[in-house]
């Protein structure tokens, strides 16, 4: 099983593109804060590269842009 949830904050306006062959395409990258511990006097903060395709491409390049509070839900993957 490969299921992600996310939430966290845009770091930059989404960029959003078509394939060549006119598949919409967004890509964003969000900041997601750990939980602050007891001992550490400043939270750690993760940065996640996601991208949408289709209408989800299009849905976040319109209605999101840096700042923005945003719930991500899909598949992780690991392209090096």
């Amino acid at each position: 099983m490969n299921k992600v949830i996310l939430m966290g904050r845009l770091t930059a306006d989404p960029e959003f593109r078509q394939t060549q062959s006119g598949t919409p395409c967004c890509r964003f990258r969000i900041a997601i804060d750990r939980p602050k511990a007891k001992d550490a006097q400043q939270a750690e903060t993760d940065f996640i590269n996601c991208v949408a395709w289709r209408a989800r491409a299009e849905f976040v390049s319109r209605y999101f842009n840096k700042g923005s509070r945003i719930l991500v839900e899909g598949a992780m993957r690991n392209n090096d």
